[in-house]
Parts: structure tokens; sequence; C-alpha cells
């Protein structure tokens, strides 16, 4: 974990309970987590927080900018896209954690696309759901010829730890 002081005010996500708020200059802090362009960083008795990779060099780091995915196919793209988000409180990206269940695609008039997704949550008191979701949406909007996103927060079949990829259970220790 890295120690860090916050060089100017930030706005924040609280985790889990995803409520924004600004965190001070010279708030100090750890880094728990750095994946997927975001940092999880616990301040004290407040907790976890989410600094978004824009908002990175309020402690000190470079920002990051959100990259176009890699791949040839728009599916290809998609998958790309979401296995760059992370739960914050877990440093396994949501398609390895076993969260996405349904990918659709559409072409629309214009000729650009659109891609709903249907995800979980590891548990339905998840307060970083929408974040998450938002998350998604914004790295899927990324995705060149793509003009529409959509992410659908759902709870059936209920999420388990089965889910999980080898390559998630692996980084998590388990198994």
């Amino acid at each position: 974990m890295e120690r860090v002081e916050f060089k100017r005010d930030c706005e924040v996500i609280s985790i889990p309970a995803g409520e924004r708020m600004t965190l001070a200059a010279g708030t100090e802090g750890q880094v728990t987590q750095s994946l997927g362009g975001s940092l999880t960083v616990h301040v004290g008795a407040m907790g976890l927080v989410r600094v978004s990779g824009l908002d990175a060099d309020a402690v000190g780091r470079e920002p990051v900018k959100m990259e176009a995915p890699e791949g040839e196919t728009l599916e290809e793209r998609m998958w790309a896209a979401l296995r760059s988000c992370y739960d914050p409180e877990i440093p396994v990206n949501i398609v390895d954690l076993g969260l996405v269940y349904d990918t659709r695609f559409d072409t629309l008039d214009d000729g650009s696309s659109a891609i709903e997704v249907r995800m979980t949550l590891t548990a339905p008191g998840c307060g970083m759901g929408v974040v998450i979701a938002a998350d998604a949406e914004d790295r899927l909007r990324s995705i060149e010829g793509v003009s529409r996103a959509r992410v659908d927060i759902v709870w059936e079949p209920p999420w388990n730890p089965r889910m999980i990829s080898p390559e998630g259970r692996s980084k998590l220790g388990i198994d």
C-alpha cells in the first residue's frame, strides 16, 4: 500500500455507499488498489474512496485517460473495455469476476453501434453498482463507432464465487 497526500481538493466516491464527496487538499490516505485506471484509497476513519483516473494527479500520479479498447471486431473491443472495469473493493475485473451475464449489439440507422450489457454485482447491497455500471458504459462508449451503451444491473441468476473465471481465481488465490 502506497501512502499518499491529496495535493488538491478532489471529488471522490465513497465505497461502498457510492456517495460523491470532496476530499480537501492535505488529506492523507493509502492506495489499496489501482486497476483499470481508477484508484481505491483508504482514508482513515472515512474508509475507502474511489478516485477517478482523470484525477490521479490529486495524489501525485499521472492522470489516466480512458483509451479506446483494442481488438479487431466490435465484440473483441467490447470485452476488452469490460475487462478494464473493476469492482473497487476486489482486484479482479468485472468479466473475470463473472459479473457480466449477457451482451447485445445493434446497428443503428446512422451506422453506429449500440451495446447493451446485463451484469450483476457480488452482493445485492453493493452501493457501487451504479458507479460500476456507469464506468462500464463510459468504457463501452470509448469504442470507435459505438454511440450508445447501456448497462443494466440484474439479480438473476444470483452471483456466486463459482462464476469467477480461472484467471480471476488465480488473482484472488482461490483454488
